[in-house]
């Protein structure tokens, strides 16, 4: 038995957003203004941890040691 093949990055982009729609009831008007509050969340979210790591508060992310 073969495992089933990935979805095709277009199609993968199409599923999602058929999904957004969805969720907002089909308003596209309603699903822009979802995706925009959610990029912005992330936005800030990554500020956040970029000022975060700047402080030295957070640890920064590491190249793997497999390598040398």
């Amino acid at each position: 038995m073969s495992a089933p093949s990935p979805l095709s990055e277009n199609s993968r982009y199409e599923q999602a957003c058929d999904q957004a729609i969805a969720m907002c009831d089909g308003n596209l008007r309603s699903t822009i203004k979802a995706l925009i509050m959610a990029n912005e969340f992330l936005e800030a979210e990554l500020e956040e941890l970029q000022a975060a790591i700047a402080a030295g508060c957070a640890p920064a992310r590491q190249e793997s040691c497999d390598a040398a």
